[in-house]
């Protein structure tokens, strides 16, 4: 039931105009709202568990778990690494050779330092590509600071 707010001054016959008051009290309706949030977060997650099932029992090995990815650096002299391994030019490309072979589904990430000419570093990515690697990503930094995620890192 609206409840009218009494001013003095008006038509009415004792000298009162009472009008309807005209604004929502949205208290209610947050209060509700509320509940109906906390009821969500506690039924949402027992609705996602599925079927329970009993599974059957195997001998098969168990899947391997994904390889920490090879990380090839160039620092500020433009001279590449293999983890922190130093090699030239030339000797690096049978060492991606010999872990290509060793890891054939192994990802490659070349980080490069920023003074680094783009041509030294696309060579680099060149000589990962001579070894066989198919998989392989520029790493960068984000500009809050932190190492940008690799794709298909896990961390």
């Amino acid at each position: 039931m609206a409840m009218g707010s009494l001013r003095s001054g008006g038509d009415d016959e004792d000298g009162l105009d009472a009008t309807p008051m005209s604004e929502i009290n949205v208290t209610p309706m947050v209060d509700v709202m509320l509940v109906l949030l906390i009821i969500f977060m506690v039924a949402a997650p027992l609705m996602t568990t599925g079927v329970p099932v009993q599974l059957p029992k195997t001998t098969a090995a168990k899947v391997a778990q994904a390889q920490k990815p090879l990380e090839v650096t160039v620092d500020k002299d433009g001279n590449p690494f293999i983890a922190k391994d130093g090699f030239t030019a030339e000797t690096i490309l049978p060492r991606l050779r010999q872990l290509k072979a060793e890891h054939p589904e192994q990802v490659v990430l070349v980080r490069g330092d920023r003074d680094v000419p783009y041509g030294k570093i696309m060579e680099v990515m060149g000589l990962v590509g001579q070894a066989g690697f198919t998989k392989v990503s520029l790493i960068a930094q984000s500009a809050g600071g932190a190492p940008a995620p690799a794709p298909g890192a896990a961390r």
